[in-house]
């Protein structure tokens, strides 16, 4: 439709040029044709000879001193015989045109024939404007017998009116408009036509691509668009389509991978539970209860451990705004977080070093959630101590949480941010991880438009935090304050006890 317009438009641009461009050359055609008679009734004239009033072209002959025309015809005798000549003198303005070949002057103008002023109203050159052509002859030229013959007196100059009729200019350019009209319509269909098979022609491989696309369904993600070999736009549209489908179908692995990991790991402490719960309740008087007890307050734990962490995920997947947009000391979080140790069960040291007040943005609940994580993490693989490092940079805070356990592999370093990865099974589900604190840590980095990574290590591991630096408020805050009501929080909520002395 866009293209049939636009077609349109310009065919209607040309024949509007055409049609102008016609006319004003057969105009001009029948300018030079009336050169002619002019000469003719000039030559008449001279001779003393009044013209016939029966001429192919308008004419009509004035003279100074009369009022009636010396001559007309053509149709420029129509006025009653005595009344008046039709055309004025010519205007001052004009200029003469010579005519080298006819050996004679004349002038070149539009000039308006006036009406009939009487009830005959047969005058067709009345009313309009046309093109005239004019040329003088002085009467002293002539000889007493023809200025006789003319009723001319010795001093009377004669003008000569020869009106151009465009008759056959109109008449061209209606047969030319018509011819225009025509072929127009002709040009538009067929253009038309053209214009639809070929863009069918040529949306025909993103018809394919639409209805492979449309065919993709969750039952079998793993198909894929054809990629046609034109090397133009369609197969650059085709990779995009399938590189989005592998994505596609890479995410909804990794969701059903997630699901079924989720419910793996809550299987495994509701089993253990439900087990020793129905082991007591089937054996009573042989049944250790506060073994019993501790074991349900375990796995009753690690349950909640992982709700929490399931539940957090889902709120930093969902992009939820953080409470908290003010600025807070990153390296006195560090230190209270030292000060409160790891728990007992891991005999290890933890330190921190820092320099200087280390201020960064973001929610401190969230920040205390990512560091908990990584000391964490660290405390189950460490072999005897922790070293935390704030530093202050430019731009940035970097924080550094750098353990001497058995390390990771380089080739494990983006694996061990993924949900649920362990690197060691059973050791880290029987010290209780649930293979979502490095992810957690990670997404939180991310949402205060940090980073976190695994830098290579001689020793154990060591994960870096980049976080952008805020500037040092006029009025200090309490160092590394933190809500106590704050959802995030880790072992202050149940995972350790925040009094337990630095091991």
């Amino acid at each position: 439709m866009t293209v049939a317009s636009t077609v349109a438009v310009v065919l209607v641009a040309i024949g509007w040029w055409l049609h102008h461009d016609v006319y004003r050359q057969s105009a001009q055609i029948a300018e030079d044709q009336a050169q002619a008679p002019l000469l003719a009734l000039a030559d008449q004239l001279r001779q003393g000879v009044t013209p016939s009033p029966r001429s192919a072209v308008p004419y009509e002959v004035v003279a100074t001193g009369r009022s009636t025309p010396v001559a007309s015809g053509g149709g420029m005798d129509a006025f009653p015989p005595g009344s008046r000549h039709v055309l004025p003198e010519p205007p001052t303005a004009a200029r003469p045109i010579d005519d080298d070949d006819a050996g004679f002057s004349y002038v070149s103008y539009e000039l308006r024939v006036p009406e009939r002023n009487d009830a005959v109203r047969s005058f067709e050159l009345g009313g309009r404007t046309y093109p005239v052509l004019t040329t003088d002859i002085w009467a002293g030229e002539l000889t007493r017998e023809q200025r006789a013959a003319l009723d001319l007196s010795p001093d009377a100059t004669m003008r000569v009116y020869v009106v151009v009729l465009p008759h056959t200019a109109e008449a061209i350019t209606t047969n030319i408009d018509l011819l225009l009209l025509r072929a127009a319509l002709a040009g538009l269909l067929l253009i038309s036509a053209v214009t639809y098979f070929t863009v069918r022609i040529a949306l025909r491989p993103v018809e394919a691509i639409r209805t492979a696309t449309a065919s993709v369904t969750a039952g079998d993600p793993r198909e894929r668009v054809t990629v046609p070999a034109t090397g133009h736009e369609i197969t650059a549209l085709a990779t995009t389509i399938n590189t989005t489908l592998q994505r596609l179908d890479e995410a909804a692995a990794q969701q059903r991978r997630f699901v079924a990991d989720a419910a793996h790991e809550l299987r495994s402490p509701l089993t253990t539970l439900l087990t020793s719960l129905e082991v007591a309740l089937a054996y009573p008087e042989r049944t250790d209860w506060p073994a019993a007890v501790g074991t349900a307050a375990r796995q009753t734990r690690r349950l909640q451990n992982l709700a929490e962490d399931l539940l957090l995920l889902a709120r930093l997947d969902a992009h939820t705004p953080t409470a908290d947009s003010g600025s807070f000391d990153l390296a006195a979080l560090a230190h209270r977080l030292v000060e409160q140790g790891v728990p007992p069960d891991r005999p290890v040291t933890l330190t921190a070093h820092t320099t200087a007040p280390a201020y960064v943005h973001g929610s401190p609940g969230d920040h205390e959630r990512l560091l908990r994580n990584l000391i964490d993490n660290a405390a189950r693989h460490a072999t005897s101590r922790i070293r935390i490092t704030v530093r202050n940079q430019v731009a940035h805070v970097e924080l550094s949480v750098h353990d001497d356990g058995p390390g990771i592999p380089a080739e494990e370093s983006e694996r061990v941010f993924e949900r649920f990865v362990r690197l060691d099974e059973a050791r880290t589900r029987g010290r209780g991880g649930t293979g979502l604190g490095l992810p957690i840590a990670r997404e939180l980095a991310h949402r205060h438009r940090g980073s976190l990574v695994l830098v290579p290590s001689d020793l154990g591991a060591c994960f870096h935090l980049r976080i952008p630096r805020a500037p040092i408020p006029n009025r200090r805050p309490e160092a590394g304050t933190v809500r106590r009501d704050s959802p995030d929080i880790g072992w202050a909520a149940g995972r350790s006890d925040p009094g337990s002395p630095v091991r």
